[in-house]
């Protein structure tokens, strides 16, 4: 008996499998779009160019991870109270200052707590 040969590929189980990616892919893509920082680039502006009187509170990110606010040291227990306090004065914002080694942890802390503190504006620089 001679056998048929077979010329046809089936591709039902590829359009199966096509599909479920397709349905994961329109499910998941949502909740990508969700997460992350929102972020605007400043324009450079020299130093010479700066407004002496600008009212921007400077908040520094050492190497060990610790902040100091305005040349005096504070706690990160008591970070969001100072801000707020500061932020009172200093109404344009925020100026962040981290440190190259400082952790990406504690410039997002500091991030998160200028946002609950009430600033409006946030800026970071590396030192």
């Amino acid at each position: 008996m001679k056998r048929q040969t077979f010329n046809e590929i089936n591709i039902t189980p590829l359009t199966d499998i096509f599909l479920v990616l397709l349905i994961l892919m329109m499910v998941i893509a949502p909740i990508l779009d969700q997460q992350g920082l929102s972020l605007a680039v400043p324009e450079y502006v020299n130093e010479n160019q700066q407004n002496k009187d600008s009212k921007i509170l400077t908040v520094q990110v050492t190497e060990d991870n610790n902040y100091i606010v305005d040349n005096q040291p504070v706690n990160e227990s008591d970070l969001v109270n100072v801000l707020r306090e500061q932020s009172i004065v200093n109404t344009d914002g925020v100026l962040i200052q981290a440190a190259g080694n400082s952790s990406h942890q504690s410039v997002v802390k500091l991030m998160d707590d200028a946002r609950a503190a009430g600033v409006k504006s946030i800026s970071i620089v590396e030192m």
